[in-house]
């Protein structure tokens, strides 16, 4: 089979070269194994045939079967097109095609017997069919099945006439050529363990499906494949990090934190905190390396759950750090944490690219004799320059923004990697959570301060506007700020910017008697950063922004949130903007500014977003409406795998079942040196080969 399924596609009937490059670069078919693990997108019921007197123009596909009587051309230039009578005993329909006419006459014969597939149509009063799948009646088992896989195609494909019925015949073409049954990818004990029928069966049973039956159980074997050895490789590498990385063991809790607990909190901890914490201790106990993904929603206070962390490992005598990824973000923090830890006299410093080369020259210092006990910073902390007498301690803010790279770096400023906390303020769906973060232990923050309100949120239309600003000018008069957003989601979106800028003229001429500011990407970082300080020092009350404003700005006495053209955001996207307001003690609102012509699916998802404050519903929400690669987080992580068939928002689970299969495998084999666990351990390989061991760093 190795041989077999690594043949390039163009040796297969029908390809040849030229279609063959067209098939790798429209759909990722190299070779004969991707084609067959080209999944059909759906099935179309193919078991009756219908008399032409019994269709309409209102049905979904249908079957017909007669003769082609005639052939006639009508329209010019791009008009042009192909007609076909098409005929049975009961009446006549029109064919049409607008593309590869001499195509379509050099291969189809007047008088001959065919079966046609398409979507009637009313048109000129006539019922038509457009661009019909055209085949001969056959015999063969698997072409007269009642279900029909249905291929994804691009545009390009299209136009070169590789269609999904090509597709299924190349498929044909392809199982028909093999001499042996497909080899297993599973050990025996699995697929008898979870009921699962053989590969060979559930691939012939995806593109041939005899049954409903047979095509279900096909569907759950392969999307189990798929999952579980994502599963497998994720378990393998927190188990291996386990037994091999020993970490630093925060034995005590000292007078830092102590002090800070008696003299320094600025409000009790909740439940969710206390929680996480002794989560944290624990790990930093154990004498193994923590790698841990807390996740909370904005304003949770997983900064102060951090310091915490930091002060114990203060009372060890470790450093720590903290990395943002952005000054503001950075700057943010520090004062935060300074302010926060005043009494205790500890040596807490600032490192960012705008450091002047004195003061790094002082921290850098601070750092490598150990007095600097907490550093915040950006990426400026990873660079070869900065050294520390003993790190054990690292907090990355908002992971998805910092490659594994990068992270790795911080690791080589010991001997001994340091514990690593991630934080992220995109709540993460559970079976999503599995899949991207599920190398990592997972704490959750699930429970607000107390004294924070929920933010209103409310949907308005264009035409509310003059209402809407005189409620943001009683705003601005009690004292408050405000943000108004615009949707330049593609910074090279011309025409998006020059909304941006227009807004920002207009917002200053209806609000003449307030200091407006303006942020959005083009603007350089020191003249983004310095808009910025505005807003946050109350100079500016009202920002015009885009959304990067999502991450990196707090500021307590912005009350109000206006969203432009709300329904060009994702859920996730317009979550992460409303949480940049509330965080005070007052009242807050975000308007979610809308056109009155919504689509079906911006309309739910502003309605999620007035109904609810909850970060992970609405992050379910998210993933069910648009899948999980469109989520805001995991596109700037990437998702580092292709499910081909598997859906995380449907398959929550088979995705569960693969990972107690994942776990009871490693449970029993943790380095998969059986002997029946050998093919795991080489289709591991094969599948994760260009995956790197920087997976480890979390």
């Amino acid at each position: 089979m190795v041989e077999f399924a690594s043949v390039d596609i163009k040796f297969l009937s029908g390809v040849g070269p030229k279609r063959a490059e067209i098939l790798k670069k429209e759909a990722g078919i190299a070779t004969y194994e991707d084609l067959l693990y080209y999944f059909p997108y759906k099935y179309i019921d193919k078991s009756r045939i219908y008399k032409i007197c019994e269709i309409d123009g209102n049905m979904p596909y249908i079957q017909i079967e007669g003769v082609i009587t005639d052939f006639f051309e009508q329209g010019k230039g791009k008009g042009r097109r192909l007609c076909a009578t098409f005929s049975d005993k009961s009446g006549s329909v029109e064919l049409v095609w607008f593309q590869g006419i001499k195509y379509i006459t050099e291969r189809y014969m007047k008088g001959k017997l065919y079966v046609v597939f398409g979507k009637p149509a009313v048109y000129g009063g006539k019922i038509t069919i457009a661009h019909p799948e055209i085949d001969v009646p056959s015999n063969n088992s698997d072409a007269n099945l009642t279900l029909q896989g249905y291929y994804n195609t691009t545009e390009v494909m299209k136009k070169r006439f590789i269609t999904s019925r090509y597709i299924h015949k190349l498929i044909e073409t392809l199982w028909s050529n093999r001499t042996t049954p497909l080899p297993e990818t599973l050990p025996q004990y699995v697929v008898n363990r979870y009921s699962l029928i053989s590969l060979h069966e559930a691939i012939r049973n995806i593109h041939f499906p005899k049954t409903p039956e047979m095509l279900h159980k096909a569907q759950l074997r392969l999307k189990f494949d798929e999952l579980f050895y994502i599963q497998l490789n994720l378990l393998r590498y927190m188990s291996l990090r386990k037994q091999n990385l020993n970490g630093f063991k925060f034995s005590k809790v000292g007078n830092f934190v102590n002090s800070f607990y008696r003299e320094c909190l600025p409000f009790d901890l909740t439940n969710a905190q206390k929680r996480v914490i002794k989560e944290i201790r624990a790990d930093m106990g154990s004498g193994k390396q923590m790698n841990r993904l807390l996740q909370g929603d904005v304003g949770s206070g997983k900064t102060l759950v951090a310091v915490m962390c930091m002060l114990i490992a203060a009372d060890n005598d470790y450093q720590s750090c903290i990395m943002a990824p952005t000054e503001i973000l950075a700057t943010q923090h520090y004062e935060n944490i300074r302010r926060m830890t005043s009494k205790l006299g500890i040596g807490v410093a600032l490192l960012t690219g705008s450091t002047k080369k004195s003061e790094r020259e002082v921290i850098c210092a601070g750092l490598l004799s150990g007095e600097i006990k907490i550093v915040v910073g950006t990426h400026a902390l990873i660079e070869e320059y900065v050294e520390f007498r003993n790190i054990g301690f690292v907090v990355i803010d908002e992971q998805h923004r910092f490659g594994v790279e990068q992270r790795s770096k911080l690791w080589r400023k010991n001997d001994s990697p340091p514990h690593v906390l991630v934080m992220t303020a995109t709540p993460i769906p559970r079976t999503l959570a599995m899949t991207l973060y599920g190398d990592l232990d997972v704490s959750v923050i699930d429970e607000l301060p107390p004294g924070r309100k929920p933010v209103t949120t409310l949907l308005r239309f264009d035409n509310n506007l003059p209402a809407i600003y005189e409620a943001l000018r009683k705003q601005l008069r009690e004292g408050r700020q405000a943000y108004i957003v615009y949707p330049l989601i593609q910074e090279s979106e011309k025409s998006d910017l020059k909304n941006l800028l227009d807004g920002y003229e207009h917002i200053k001429k209806v609000f003449p008697e307030y200091e407006v500011c303006m942020v959005h990407g083009k603007l350089k970082s020191r003249e983004k950063d310095a808009e910025m300080q505005k807003f946050v020092s109350g100079e500016a009350r009202i920002m015009v922004a885009t959304t990067v404003i999502e991450v990196g700005v707090d500021v307590p006495n912005a009350s109000v949130m206006m969203i432009q053209n709300a329904e060009r955001f994702g859920l996730s996207q317009l979550h992460q903007l409303r949480g940049r307001v509330g965080r005070g003690a007052e009242q807050s609102y975000c308007i979610l500014l809308a056109s009155h012509k919504l689509s079906n699916d911006s309309r739910r998802r502003l309605d999620i977003m007035c109904k609810t404050n909850d970060g992970f519903e609405i992050a379910e929400a998210d993933l069910q409406l648009r899948g999980p690669g469109d989520m805001e987080g995991t596109q700037q992580s990437g998702i580092p795998f292709n499910l081909r068939i598997a859906r995380i928002t449907r398959d929550g689970q088979i995705l569960q079942l693969a990972r107690e299969a994942a776990s009871f495998v490693l449970d029993n084999d943790p380095l998969l040196e059986r002997e029946e666990n050998l093919i795991l351990k080489k289709r591991l390989a094969l599948l994760f080969k260009k995956r790197s061991d920087l997976r480890l760093v979390g």
